[in-house]
């Protein structure tokens, strides 16, 4: 299993100019390593529609990379997206599956027969132009250069070591991020949007 901070750590070098949208409890390990947070979309709180989400953005900004690290709990509750990511064929699309397991951000409850999912195998399945499963660091720091130079979509099942959050969600300490509609804004103005 690959340390979340450790997956973000490695990936920040290859980042290049890509808009980046983190989610569930490992994403936000994104934030310790991030240094354009112009560029960066957090979606908390769109736990089944962060993937839907991030395919609009690509097919709207198609001169942009999009790196989505997703997680498989809330994939999962719209898995028919893999289809329509691949029938979209949405060329500067980089998916992430952070899969630990579990349903971190609720308490740990465990993923129904998850040892067994093939995520990668799925969108390969559904058609996604490249597919790939990595459950060690080392393996995933030599590929990540070149599989950010490829032609999309393309996705990427990461197995992450689950970090539970047991404390309920009104007692939690969270970072500071700024408002999603400042983030919106931020990021129009990175990519050359004017309102």
């Amino acid at each position: 299993m690959i340390e979340a901070s450790e997956m973000f750590k490695t990936f920040k070098d290859h980042r290049g100019k890509a808009i980046v949208i983190p989610t569930g409890t490992a994403g936000r390990h994104w934030m310790d390593y991030t240094e354009d947070t112009d560029r960066d979309l957090s979606l908390g709180g769109a736990m089944g529609h962060t993937t839907s989400a991030a395919l609009g953005l690509a097919l709207s900004l198609p001169d942009e990379q999009i790196a989505l690290f997703d997680s498989e709990g809330s994939l999962l509750m719209n898995l028919g997206i893999l289809a329509t990511i691949a029938g979209k064929k949405p060329e500067n699309f980089f998916h992430f599956l952070m899969d630990n397991g579990c349903y971190a951000t609720t308490g740990g409850q465990p993923v129904p027969n998850s040892d067994d999912i093939d995520y990668a195998g799925m969108a390969k399945g559904a058609g996604y132009a490249a597919t790939y499963h990595f459950d060690d660091l080392e393996e995933f720091a030599t590929s990540i250069e070149s599989i950010m130079a490829e032609t999309g979509p393309v996705f990427v099942s990461l197995k992450i070591t689950p970090e539970v959050e047991n404390e309920p969600i009104g007692r939690r300490v969270r970072r500071p991020t700024k408002p999603r509609g400042q983030s919106i804004k931020d990021l129009r103005a990175a990519v050359g949007i004017s309102d």
